[in-house]
């Protein structure tokens, strides 16, 4: 299950990377509000990041803020895109409230989330 985790954290933050440089007119329309798009994708890569390396937690929460840091300036150099102070707090927050999830998952089902 940790290298699953591993993979799908990886594979989400690969497609937030292109997705947050790509400009507004390659991005694909979901139907929801841009701040549920960024709370569920950043939440999404929060829990399978804390999953898959539960045994390094400060590490991935430090790692998490620095990457929702980075996409919003590499931003600023994207024609069409503009980094958003808004954006970010929505993003460390669902990110935060990924990794937040999973040791709470840990701490309910201890057995569980060690298989």
């Amino acid at each position: 299950m940790q290298r699953i985790c591993r993979f799908v954290g990886w594979i989400l933050a690969f497609a937030i990377l292109v997705l947050s440089v790509v400009p507004p007119s390659g991005r694909p329309t979901t139907g929801v509000s841009h701040n549920m798009e960024h709370l569920l994708i950043f939440l999404a890569m929060g829990l399978a990041f804390a999953v898959g390396y539960r045994d390094r937690l400060p590490a991935v929460a430090g790692g998490l803020l620095l990457f929702c840091g980075v996409i919003e300036v590499v931003q600023i150099w994207v024609p069409g895109r503009h980094a958003r102070l808004s954006d970010f707090l929505v993003d460390v927050a669902a990110a935060g409230l990924g990794v937040a999830a999973a040791v709470a998952a840990k701490w309910i089902w201890p057995r569980r989330s060690e298989q």
